[in-house]
């Protein structure tokens, strides 16, 4: 059975930094592009962040380009999101599936960005 575990959310002071982790389990990870979503209170999950399967393509939504970097260890099966310079606004719990969302949700990893 396919186990998506979110991890390493938090409370963080506007202008901070935080990483975030997305454990694969039991699938063949390396196969799939991947995409970091978001959903924050009273609002739809979005894309944030996308990643081909290899690493060597990314892409990010405007409001966190140049902000999120996206990576994966595909020998690990897991996925990172360094999120710096971290503002209000990207208060939301992140999740992350593949492209399609085959996946089973995770419980995600809240993420709170306030003074």
């Amino acid at each position: 059975q396919v186990q998506v575990v979110e991890s390493g959310g938090g409370l963080v002071q506007p202008g901070g930094s935080m990483r975030l982790s997305c454990q694969v389990s039991g699938s063949t990870f390396s196969n799939y592009n991947m995409t970091w979503y978001r959903q924050s209170s009273g609002n739809r999950r979005e894309v944030v962040a996308w990643i081909s399967a290899g690493g060597e393509i990314r892409n990010y939504i405007d409001a966190v380009r140049g902000r999120f970097t996206a990576s994966r260890d595909n020998g690990r099966n897991i996925m990172f999101l360094q999120m710096n310079n971290l503002k209000p606004g990207d208060t939301a719990v992140y999740f992350c599936n593949t492209e399609a969302r085959t996946l089973d949700w995770g419980q995600g990893t809240q993420v709170i960005v306030s003074s």
